[in-house]
């Protein structure tokens, strides 16, 4: 289901060897990026201590926890204990491991084994993402004229279109911003809605 994606930052924001926090309906998790580009996305707590994973290092195709070096796999399996160099670990220490995949310059998540089904925002470049201060309900104030199509808000902005991926913190919002137009006319409009929608709230 199209409903279970939840955006977790634009493609451009994370590099090759690094990892990111992220969320999937109240879920922390961790996500990252391999030194060959493979995306993967973990509940952000390591099986050991708890310590987060979103704190760990990449090396290569592992991503390691910064407490104790624990060492885990792209499929989430701990590969190596530096404490016990010459033991194997048991198959049942694995990060619990969440679905991570990315389209048109978004990066989403889901539950493992949920089926692939993404907006189409073909056409349309990766702009920046900008955090709100305030709750859907505002957004949906400060942004007349888009439509809500589940998570993407689809607009125009000077005749260019405009989609805004939208994810949802509770409190706040993140909004992932993709356009047709001139990439700083967009950015600085979006600073603008975030303005916007934040002073309407204090109002």
């Amino acid at each position: 289901m199209s409903g279970m994606w939840v955006a977790n930052g634009l493609s451009q924001d994370l590099p090759l060897g690094v990892v990111m926090a992220g969320s999937w309906q109240g879920a922390e998790l961790a996500i990252w990026r391999s030194a060959t580009g493979r995306l993967s996305a973990w509940n952000d707590r390591c099986p050991h201590r708890g310590m987060r994973l979103s704190h760990g290092f990449v090396r290569g195709e592992t991503l390691s926890c910064i407490y104790h070096g624990w060492t885990y796999g792209t499929d989430g399996a701990c590969s190596k204990i530096p404490a016990h160099p010459a033991m194997v670990p048991p198959a049942a220490i694995k990060a619990e491991v969440y679905a991570c995949v990315e389209a048109d310059g978004v990066i989403w998540v889901a539950p493992a084994g949920t089926e692939v089904v993404l907006p189409d925002l073909s056409g349309l470049v990766a702009v920046r993402s900008v955090t709100v201060q305030a709750d859907v309900a505002a957004l949906t104030r400060g942004l007349p004229g888009f439509v809500q199509h589940g998570a993407v808000w689809r607009g125009q902005v000077e005749g260019a279109a405009v989609a805004l991926v939208v994810q949802d913190r509770g409190a706040s919002v993140t909004l992932h911003g993709l356009g047709a137009g001139d990439r700083v006319r967009l950015s600085r409009w979006l600073d603008g809605v975030r303005r916007l929608v934040e002073e309407g709230v204090l109002a």
